[in-house]
């Protein structure tokens, strides 16, 4: 999966957040940019990858976000 198709997430003092440049300073681990592959790293993979328990904002911070992104995998583009 091409690296634009990911998005970046960091653990940070203030919480978890998105990191739309990839260049936070903190932990990091890495979703596609589809609700369903965000679906299921908000039951427990993300919290465990980043070594943190997500709180109830933060979770609803990233739901909220996660409502913005598409159901559908992203076209990759046609060389040629």
């Amino acid at each position: 999966m091409p690296k634009r198709s990911l998005i970046r997430l960091v653990r940070t003092q203030d919480g978890v957040q998105v990191d739309p440049s990839g260049k936070m300073a903190g932990r990091g681990a890495y979703l596609h940019d589809r609700r369903s592959c965000w679906e299921r790293g908000l039951k427990g993979s993300l919290a465990h990858a980043l070594k943190v328990e997500l709180s109830a904002e933060e979770i609803k911070r990233l739901e909220d976000f996660m409502e913005t992104l598409s159901d559908e995998p992203e076209e990759a583009p046609v060389n040629g």
